[in-house]
């Protein structure tokens, strides 16, 4: 990434906090974030996996190893199949022997899994203690770390156990981004780009603008992507931090998505499935003649432009039309779908029916996964 961009600060606004996102391209600022939010001379403890305690970890720790009164970290093995309540029980043990109390601050040093489950941890300890996130994966920065959403996996399903419990700040370092693998990157591109189809227009024009910088990484248009993702989902949470109306349109493509990814046993990216549900719900605004051929065909190119999958193989629809019913989402077993009125403002919508859903299933059923 060429460097020197100047870091921006965005405030997020819910019923329950205000906080800080910031974004950098270097971890400089960190401290000050922490000075700024009153948590010096505190027992803190960083919650990392084997990526990023190999990539970041010693950074973080130098650079806060004066701030605490105590500062230890608990890691883990990297990977969606450690996102379970064993991994928590570890969590809560150490931080236990660690002698953290309500004070105490819990340092999220991650991707998406490490958020979420640093969060819950936070969440649940002593009955919720202080929590910041620093995201480490381009689909935690524009997605997970914001809004609050904290969870594990339980019984295969994604998320069933969790909590709705927001950080003291967002810290967000878009250097660590070349430290990827490139899929990684890509499959935070998948929320990216919802964020222009579900909340503005305008934004997911300059996707398609900046695509090429965006992909080179160049830190002005990483800038951009990261302060427009940030602001747009943080928008629908300050209306709606609960997911009790319109935050439910943040869900665009997870429907379809959350079961490609269970079905498959999460060997694809959380990101990449996504990009695939997306597909899938543009299919039914595509037959119900919301968009046209030539906005169905401009999704398609801008997912496969950042190498994203648009179908998916291995499954059967009857699979995946089954596996959509143990979504979060779902109620008195019925599917809420997320639908687009028009490209950029997006609705929930109950009625949609059993043979739109099959026919949007069998859109996204192809050769290969990718």
């Amino acid at each position: 990434m060429d460097g020197g961009t100047e870091m921006k600060i965005f405030k997020a606004d819910t019923k329950s906090a205000q906080y800080p996102i910031y974004i950098n391209d270097s971890f400089d600022g960190l401290l000050k974030a922490f000075e700024d939010s009153e948590l010096f001379g505190r027992k803190a403890v960083i919650i990392c996996d084997t990526n990023t305690k190999r990539l970041y970890l010693d950074e973080v720790l130098a650079l806060l190893k004066d701030c605490f009164l105590s500062l230890s970290s608990i890691c883990f093995e990297a990977g969606e199949e450690r996102k379970n309540l064993d991994t928590i029980y570890d969590f809560y043990t150490k931080m236990t022997e660690n002698k953290l109390d309500r004070k105490s601050v819990v340092i999220a040093l991650g991707g998406g899994v490490v958020g979420d489950m640093a969060g819950f941890a936070a969440a649940t300890y002593m009955r919720g203690i202080t929590y910041v996130q620093i995201p480490t994966t381009l689909l935690s920065q524009v997605d997970s770390s914001v809004g609050g959403k904290t969870g594990v996996d339980f019984m295969g399903n994604k998320n069933l156990i969790g909590a709705f419990y927001q950080p003291a700040f967002v810290f967000m370092n878009s250097s660590v981004l070349k430290t990827l693998p490139p899929r990684e990157v890509s499959a935070g591109m998948a929320e990216v780009i919802k964020h222009g189809y579900i909340i503005d227009r305008e934004y997911l024009n300059m996707l398609n603008e900046k695509k090429e910088d965006i992909k080179a990484l160049k830190a002005d248009a990483v800038r951009d992507v990261l302060y427009g993702s940030c602001k747009a989902k943080s928008y629908v949470v300050s209306k709606d931090e609960r997911e009790t109306g319109l935050r439910a349109i943040l869900n665009y493509g997870h429907t379809f998505g959350h079961a490609v990814e269970t079905l498959l046993g999460f060997r694809l990216l959380h990101g990449e499935c996504v990009a695939v549900g997306i597909m899938a719900a543009l299919f039914i605004s595509l037959e119900r003649g919301v968009i046209t051929e030539k906005d169905y065909d401009g999704a398609k190119a801008l997912l496969e432009f950042f190498d994203l999958p648009v179908k998916v193989s291995g499954i059967s629809a009857e699979e995946i039309h089954k596996q959509m019913y143990m979504d979060k989402k779902t109620k008195n077993n019925v599917i809420t779908f997320v639908l687009l009125k028009k490209i950029g403002e997006a609705y929930t919508d109950k009625d949609v029916t059993a043979e739109e859903v099959n026919r949007a299933i069998l859109s996204i059923l192809g050769d290969s996964e990718c």
